[in-house]
């Protein structure tokens, strides 16, 4: 039988350290730049009293992106620096089934937010993508709704997984560790996680079909622009955009292979590549956040409107 010690007594080892310090730079960061994008846009919400789609799913993508890291922090800061506080009922299940609720949420928001790119700046000739670029503003508040309600049910179901774990093991005196708890509930659960890793899949395959389509559009476009001998003003636009959604399509493919083999290798030891697994996964929502900020003129502009006033603040200190 496994030695057990008592809720009080625990040994923060240096890889629980570096692992606390490196998601906690990697959590702060991106807060900040999702609460840029949040504060950004309720800004101009206020002023013209009303929003643009794209605008609606930024809000939410900068919202659902700001509260994941908000609680994975929180999470891993206590699951390392004050594990039994987990242990007391029902607070390992609402941070499980609140960071579930939230990692779905943002993962899809971003789908949806590649989707309504797509449709928007994609050109072709047919019936029904013509249809859905008519559509696709009245689709965006149904998208979104769909995507909170998926979130919605894998958080209640995690919350069921850990209350079952708990039961399970409320005669133990063990502080609770979050890594192991998920381990626990991928092994004994795994029927259900096939559902969230399906939502993963799905929302990975709509990110790399849109992105797919785009590239091929604005390619086509562009070539036909160089073809024909003809100066278009939009050119450096469409190269742009080309570049953002490759940079979209790169990072969401390692996002969606990190998240693969946390699945496959939940059950391995501590290790380097598993480090640098975790380090990827937490560093997603504030680097795609930060490439969305810099493919948004509006949220650019606003950026390095900003940048030279704190530089002027932190010089004159």
């Amino acid at each position: 039988m496994e030695a057990c010690h008592s809720p009080e007594q625990f040994n923060v080892t240096s890889y629980d350290a570096t692992a606390v310090a490196v998601i906690t730079l990697e959590a702060f960061a991106g807060m900040w730049i999702n609460a840029f994008i949040v504060f950004v846009i309720c800004m101009s919400w206020v002023k013209k009293k009303i929003l643009n789609s794209n605008e609606k799913i930024l809000l939410v993508v900068g919202c659902s992106r700001f509260w994941f890291l908000c609680i994975s922090w929180v999470y891993s800061f206590l699951s390392v620096i004050y594990p039994h506080s987990l242990y007391v009922h029902p607070t390992l299940q609402l941070f499980v089934s609140i960071q579930s609720f939230f990692s779905h949420s943002s993962l899809w928001f971003s789908a949806c937010l590649c989707v309504f790119y797509c449709i928007k700046i994609a050109n072709f000739q047919n019936s029904f993508f013509i249809y859905l670029k008519v559509k696709v503003d009245r689709m965006v508040p149904w998208l979104l709704l769909g995507s909170v309600l998926f979130a919605l049910t894998i958080s209640i179901l995690a919350y069921d997984i850990a209350g079952k774990l708990h039961s399970k093991d409320r005669n133990s005196t063990c502080p609770v560790n979050f890594l192991k708890e998920s381990i626990k509930i991928q092994e004994h659960f795994f029927h259900i996680y096939f559902i969230a890793d399906f939502g993963y899949a799905t929302s990975f395959m709509a990110v790399i079909f849109s992105a797919l389509l785009l590239l091929f559009s604005l390619w086509r476009h562009k070539r036909n622009m160089q073809t024909n001998s003809m100066k278009d003003l939009s050119m450096d636009a469409h190269i742009k955009a080309m570049k953002s959604i490759l940079s979209f399509f790169v990072m969401y493919s390692i996002n969606f292979a990190c998240l693969i083999f946390n699945m496959i290798y939940a059950t391995e030891k501590e290790s380097p590549v598993k480090f640098l697994n975790y380090v990827f996964l937490y560093a997603f929502p504030g680097i795609h956040s930060l490439v969305l900020i810099f493919s948004n003129p509006k949220l650019k502009n606003t950026l390095l409107r900003i940048l030279p006033c704190v530089k002027c603040k932190v010089c004159m200190r």
